[in-house]
């Protein structure tokens, strides 16, 4: 007989929960590093990526499945815009620093 039991429903809710407000926090927290806050979004989106994948193993549906492909997709494109513009924010302004991105206000 094992102590350990099969991850249920609600261990993966509460795992993608904590995903969830670990990411919200580093949002927050660090409002001065573009590149921090981009890795929260990231985690973010993987946080409803398990929920996501969670409810359709559940549920028996490959629909939620499915739709967490298209998330990567929208991920993986958003990671590669927001790294060229910081790229080019960088060589113009010098630093990622949110603060001194005001200067580029019109």
């Amino acid at each position: 007989m094992s102590i350990f039991t099969a991850p249920t429903l609600a261990h993966y809710l509460v795992l993608g929960a904590i995903l969830f407000a670990i990411s919200i926090a580093g949002i927050f927290i660090n409002r001065r590093n573009v590149i921090i806050m981009l890795m929260a979004i990231e985690l973010m989106l993987l946080a409803v990526n398990l929920n996501f994948i969670a409810f359709s193993r559940y549920l028996g549906d490959m629909s939620g499945q499915v739709f967490v492909f298209f998330i990567l997709t929208v991920a993986a494109a958003e990671s590669a815009i927001g790294l060229a513009i910081l790229v080019l924010l960088f060589r113009n302004v010098g630093s990622i620093d949110v603060e001194d991105l005001d200067a580029l206000k019109g």
